[in-house]
C-alpha cells in the first residue's frame, strides 16, 4: 500500500510492538462490550495501528470505524500488564487518519465550527453575553467550557452561583474552546496549540493565579495536555478540589440514596478521586454507597472520545451498562457535563436521576 502517511504513529512504533495480545484489556473495554468484535478492543486497535504503520492495511471504512469507537477511557491502560499507553497510540493513529483525509463528517463539522466560532456548536453569541458576566482582573478564574456555556447551562449557572455565595472574588474568562474535542479526534496539533496559547494569554491578562474548572474534559486539557505544548503559569483545580477545602454549610438530603460516577478524564486520566467524595460527604442525611466499579476501576459512561457524536447507539449501550450498575440508587452524582448528558439520555424508564455535583451543592448551599 502506498500514500498513507504515518508520521504520528511512527513516534510509537516501539510501543505498538510491545503489546503481547494477552487480552487483559478485553475484560474492561467498554466499546468491546457494546460491539463484541476484537477489532473494537484495545489489542485489536493496536493490530490495526500496526497494519497501517507497516502498509499492510488500507484505511477503509471498517478501520476508521474501529479506531473511532474508542471512548479513550484509559481503563485498558490501567489493566495492561505490558504498560502500553494505548490511548496515546489510538489518538496518534487518529491524527494520521485525519492527516490522510479519513475524518468522520460529524467530527469534521465540530472541528470546523471550533476554528470558525471558538466552540463545536457554531454558536455565535459571545460567551460574556450568554453567561451574563464580564471578565475582570481577579486571582481566581472560572473556565466554563463550551458545553456548560452553550448546552449544559445548569452546570455553569450552579458553579457561578456557588462562587458568588462563597464570596470569593473571581472572574470568567474571554475563553475559546479548550481543544479537547479536536485532540481526541486527531485534528492537527498546530491548530490545537494555537487555541491553548490563546486561552493561556487570556487567563494571564486577567492576573489569574488559580484556574477553576467544572468540566472534566477541560480540566484534563489544562492539567495534562496544555503543559506539553504551552507554558501554564497558574494553578489548575477542578471545582471539587476547590470546594473540598471549603467549609460548606449545606442543607440536608435526608433519605436520598446516592452513588458517584467517576468521569474518566477526571479519574483515571488525572487521578482526582477523593475531592468529589469529600464534597459529597459534606451533605447531611445523604445515604451514599459506591458502585462496584469505582475510582480507578470505574466504568466509562460512553460519552467520550468523540463516540457519542459519531456512534450514538454504541454510546447509549455503554451508558445503559453503567446505569444498571447503579440500580440501587435514586441519584447518580458525577462531575462532568458529558457524563451527565450521556447517562441521562440512556435513563429510559429507570427510576434514577443523574446530576452534576455543582448543581446539588448550589441548591443546598
Amino acid at each position: 500500500m502506498s500514500g498513507f502517511e504515518t508520521d504520528n504513529l511512527e513516534k510509537v512504533r516501539k510501543a505498538v510492538n510491545v503489546c503481547t495480545m494477552c487480552g487483559f484489556c478485553k475484560s474492561v473495554c467498554p466499546s468491546f462490550k457494546a460491539i463484541g468484535w476484537d477489532t473494537a478492543l484495545s489489542r485489536g486497535r493496536i493490530i490495526l495501528s500496526y497494519g497501517l504503520l507497516n502498509g499492510e492495511l488500507q484505511a477503509d471504512e471498517s478501520v476508521v470505524r474501529n479506531m473511532y469507537t474508542c471512548t479513550t477511557c484509559a481503563d485498558c491502560v490501567r489493566r495492561c500488564p505490558s504498560k502500553v499507553d494505548i490511548v496515546d497510540i489510538i489518538e496518534l493513529c487518529r491524527a494520521d487518519l485525519v492527516k490522510n483525509g479519513n475524518i468522520l463528517p460529524k467530527h469534521k463539522a465540530m472541528c470546523d465550527n471550533i476554528k470558525e466560532f471558538g466552540n463545536p456548536f457554531a454558536e455565535t453569541a459571545p460567551r460574556a453575553e450568554v453567561l451574563g458576566r464580564t471578565p475582570h482582573k481577579a486571582k481566581i478564574g472560572y473556565f466554563v467550557g463550551c458545553t456548560a456555556t452553550y448546552r449544559s447551562k445548569k452546570t455553569a449557572e450552579a458553579t457561578l452561583s456557588i462562587l458568588d455565595k462563597l464570596g470569593d472574588d473571581f472572574t470568567t474568562i474571554d475563553e475559546t474552546c479548550c481543544g479537547s474535542v479536536m485532540q481526541r479526534v486527531g485534528w492537527p496539533q498546530e491548530d490545537v496549540t494555537k487555541m491553548m496559547q490563546k486561552n493561556v494569554d487570556a487567563i494571564k491578562a486577567l492576573g489569574i493565579e488559580t484556574l477553576v474548572l467544572a468540566c472534566a474534559g477541560c480540566y484534563r486539557m489544562f492539567k495534562l495536555e496544555y503543559p506539553k505544548y504551552v507554558d501554564v503559569p497558574f494553578e489548575v483545580l477542578h471545582i471539587t478540589e476547590y470546594l473540598a477545602k471549603k467549609d460548606l454549610k449545606l442543607k440536608p438530603m435526608d433519605g436520598v440514596k446516592a452513588t458517584y460516577h467517576d468521569p474518566c478524564h477526571l479519574g483515571r486520566h488525572c487521578g482526582v478521586y477523593e475531592p468529589p467524595r469529600e464534597v459529597i460527604k459534606k451533605i447531611p442525611g445523604l445515604q451514599f454507597k459506591e458502585m462496584e466499579y469505582n475510582r480507578k476501576t470505574s466504568h466509562c459512561c460512553g460519552g467520550g472520545g468523540g463516540v457519542r457524536s459519531a456512534y450514538p447507539e454504541e454510546s447509549m449501550t455503554i451508558a445503559s451498562t453503567r446505569l444498571d450498575e447503579a440500580a440501587f440508587a435514586d441519584l447518580i452524582i458525577t462531575t462532568c457535563p458529558f457524563c451527565v448528558n450521556n447517562l441521562s439520555s440512556a435513563v429510559g424508564d429507570r427510576k434514577i436521576q443523574v446530576r452534576d455535583l455543582v448543581e446539588i451543592i448550589d441548591e443546598l448551599l
